[in-house]
């Protein structure tokens, strides 16, 4: 019997998550016990996150963080697994040499074994990365880290986009869609586990299917999932604006269970920055796309995300763009700067901005969009809609936080909600009484189901 404590850390999107919970999972079953504490772990694994330079940093400091404690001697072993691992091994090495074991992206199956090693201080094999594989890696028997009765639904792995500002296919390589069969598998264990909400998140979700079947197969998956007994909701995450077929929109218009919500990064919407993100598609068929999707779900929640200060971004295309979001009126809309990666295109384009431009571009246009939000939400007051129980507020008596159809968790905003006796997992009807901004006041009715 195994009686080691384990710590695990996990950094990053929904993605790594589904990682995360995969590797928890093989570890739990060889016996580790599972820690939310880290003094005081046998040994600690952090899953990283690479993407952007901010996540580089933050996931830099929680490893520092490890490693001090290990120091200390409050920890016994650090593992470094993930994204960073993948992107920045030589980093790393030369960094943070007192990593114990490193492990890529796809080297999670290894996990156990490379958590032996550590902890018994072994130090053949220090660094273990695998290939891409050539099939999309099994997702079942995880131990989840997120609430039970929600959970991430992984459907591809990689992505073939290669856009200019982006190290994804560096880091996860090229697109494999995971087979329908297994992804059936995978929701009817969450299902049974009680999850009542699965949230599809892939690098690249409309093009599932295109490498396994030679045509999307996106609407006929949620036309299966949406089968599933003890699911109420299925949300749809990082659509990206090729691929969108007329089948999807009517799959989103009458399927059952699946949402009137769809996440579907745009990035910009003046013709040259497109261009020069290499993003294959123009400001004509943006539109056009927003238009058919909204004409085509009722109701439908539209969420997106920009990036400002790309490298050559002038005023008036800065400008285009502020235009754009003040009149199309995203439900949901977050702004990121221009992150320079080393080892992309982008890097070598002329016209790098300084930070105090870009950061100047993100908050005019988030004060923009948070008008646009402001309104949406007193737009929302005297509803009556279902929302999703999260869990109790702490700090009120028989208030709770919940969600709309409206509202992905962690990204988007929260209703407050005023009842009794409800639990995380409930579904019941809200009526709104108050907004602020993003988030909503309401108060339950009748009885959750």
């Amino acid at each position: 019997m195994n009686d080691k404590r384990l710590a695990f850390i996990s950094l990053g999107c929904p993605k790594n998550t589904v990682d995360s919970e995969r590797m928890l999972g093989k570890l739990a079953q060889e016996g580790y016990a599972i820690s939310a504490d880290a003094e005081g772990a046998d040994v600690v694994v952090v899953n990283t996150c690479g993407f952007i330079e901010s996540a580089r940093a933050e996931s830099l400091s929680v490893i520092r963080e490890m490693l001090a404690l290990k120091n200390a001697g409050q920890v016994g072993s650090v593992v470094v697994a993930g994204c960073l691992a993948e992107r920045q091994k030589d980093l790393l090495l030369n960094e943070v040499p007192e990593v114990d074991q490193i492990l890529g992206v796809f080297s999670r199956e290894d996990i156990v074994a490379s958590v032996d090693r550590a902890i018994q201080h072994r130090n053949e094999q220090r660094s273990l990365f695998r290939p891409a594989p050539v099939r999309a890696l099994e997702d079942t028997a995880r131990l989840r880290v997120t609430p039970r009765h929600y959970a991430y639904l992984k459907i591809s792995e990689g992505c073939d986009r290669l856009c200019t500002f982006c190290a994804i296919p560096k880091m996860r390589g090229k697109h494999i869609t995971k087979p329908m069969e297994e992804i059936l598998k995978e929701a009817k264990e969450l299902a049974d586990d009680g999850v009542r909400e699965l949230i599809i998140v892939a690098q690249d979700s409309t093009y599932y299917g295109m490498d396994l079947y030679g045509k999307p197969r996106l609407a006929e998956l949620l036309r299966e999932l949406d089968q599933l007994e003890d699911i109420q909701w299925i949300r749809l995450l990082y659509a990206y604006p090729e691929h969108v077929t007329d089948e999807l929109l009517q799959t989103l218009r009458e399927a059952k269970k699946v949402i009137p919500y769809v996440d579907m990064p745009l990035q910009h919407i003046n013709d040259r920055v497109l261009k020069r993100m290499q993003r294959r598609v123009n400001r004509s068929t943006t539109e056009n796309l927003i238009r058919r999707w909204r004409e085509a779900v009722p109701n439908l929640t539209f969420r997106t995300t920009f990036i400002v200060g790309f490298p050559g971004e002038t005023e008036q295309e800065f400008q285009e763009l502020c235009d754009f979001v003040e009149e199309t009126r995203f439900d949901r809309a977050g702004v990121f700067t221009y992150s320079l990666e080393p080892d992309t295109p982008a890097a070598k384009l002329d016209g790098h901005l300084p930070a105090e431009v870009k950061k100047e571009r993100q908050d005019i246009l988030m004060s923009i969009q948070q008008q646009v939000a402001k309104q949406w939400s007193e737009n929302q007051v005297g509803r009556e809609i279902p929302v999703i129980v999260d869990g109790a507020d702490p700090e009120a008596p028989n208030y709770f936080y919940a969600r709309s159809y409206a509202d992905a968790p962690e990204i988007d905003g929260l209703v407050r909600l005023k009842g009794k006796n409800l639990r995380a997992g409930d579904f019941v009807t809200a009526k709104i009484v108050a907004a602020d901004y993003y988030d909503l006041t309401a108060r339950a009715i009748g009885t959750p189901w």
